[in-house]
């Protein structure tokens, strides 16, 4: 492991603690879990993938409405009813 030093709030350090005692890890526990958790959940696919990826969904699916490019937002009005 790499050591590293970061500044914290007073008030997120004394969450952060009782956490630790809740869960009976450290903090530096909580603190690789949660870097862990922005890894996972951040975008690491480049620009040039993201337009393939959506050039590649376009297309791929049917709503069953004929007039959805011109009634999208009639459409999605009554979506949000049901």
């Amino acid at each position: 492991m790499i050591r590293t030093q970061v500044q914290l709030s007073e008030a997120q350090m004394r969450q952060l603690k009782e956490l630790s005692r809740r869960r009976g890890v450290s903090v530096a526990e909580l603190i690789r879990e949660g870097a862990d958790q922005i890894i996972r959940g951040s975008s690491m696919v480049d620009e040039h993938q993201r337009r393939q990826r959506a050039m590649a969904a376009a297309g791929r699916f049917h709503s069953g409405h004929r007039d959805l490019a011109q009634e999208h937002d009639r459409h999605l009005a009554e979506a949000f009813k049901e």
